[in-house]
């Protein structure tokens, strides 16, 4: 049995991993964190919302095999920091945490396993090696990325756009990163990134390779978040048996 701790376990996604953890049977929740709900019932399971603020206690009390972030990036690098202060795997889909990469690398070190990735659809991670096979091929035309979210996103561009974009200069080389254009802008060697926020989309991701008389459109779309908590469940099981470290998606899935 996988023992589970949860932060963010009031948000939208922690709500459902909640549901999928306890629909899973060899994963049990003994602890769920968050900012609310504080001594409310975690889902359907008998463990109560405990504040954020508490976390290294209820780690301590609760010895969970591992954590699950769903946060903000901020918060998460504390989180982080208290799971593997206690021994703790750690499976993180917070994004915006590119400005704390080296810090978070460093606090994991080889004390413990973790997987951090910006999207943990299995959908998604085809896409960027996808993105990344079609670079190899025509890197040298023009690049763009949108993606659309929903209107409580608070991030943009999403990490997956980020990460679409490391995927594709990570083949090509260095290329300058354009977010959105206004005024007198002609375009240069760059790649464009556009962030749309609007309703209740899920996530959208769209990449547009034009060259001269023709174009490969490759595009991403999560009909629910069902597809980024099935994911987490997978990547939860693999963190178990895999040597310590930091780990993304593809290593999950073996791509």
């Amino acid at each position: 049995m996988i023992n589970i701790a949860i932060t963010g376990a009031y948000g939208r996604m922690g709500a459902l991993i909640i549901e999928n953890i306890r629909d899973a049977p060899d994963m049990k929740l003994v602890a769920a964190l968050d900012l609310s709900g504080i001594n409310m019932p975690a889902g359907a399971d008998d463990v109560l919302v405990s504040h954020a603020d508490e976390i290294d206690a209820v780690l301590k009390s609760t010895s969970p095999d591992v954590l699950i972030d769903f946060t903000i990036a901020d918060a998460a690098v504390g989180n982080i920091r208290h799971a593997t202060h206690n021994n703790i795997n750690l499976v993180v889909g917070t994004t915006g945490l590119e400005p704390y990469r080296d810090e978070i690398t460093t606090i994991i070190a080889d004390n413990v396993s973790a997987v951090i990735a910006p999207n943990f659809a299995v959908g998604v991670n085809v896409f960027w090696k996808l993105l990344a096979e079609a670079a190899a091929y025509i890197g040298d035309w023009d690049i763009e990325i949108l993606e659309a979210h929903h209107r409580h996103k608070k991030d943009a561009p999403s990490g997956t756009a980020m990460q679409a974009a490391e995927s594709i200069t990570r083949v090509i080389g260095g290329r300058s990163l354009v977010h959105g254009r206004k005024g007198l802008c002609p375009r240069g060697d760059e790649i464009g990134i556009h962030a749309i926020r609007g309703g209740d989309i899920v996530g959208d991701h769209f990449v547009l390779f034009a060259g001269d008389g023709e174009r490969i459109e490759i595009r991403h779309q999560a009909h629910s978040r069902q597809a980024f908590a099935s994911g987490v469940i997978r990547a939860t099981r693999w963190v178990m048996d895999a040597p310590t470290g930091v780990y993304g998606m593809d290593k999950v899935l073996g791509l």
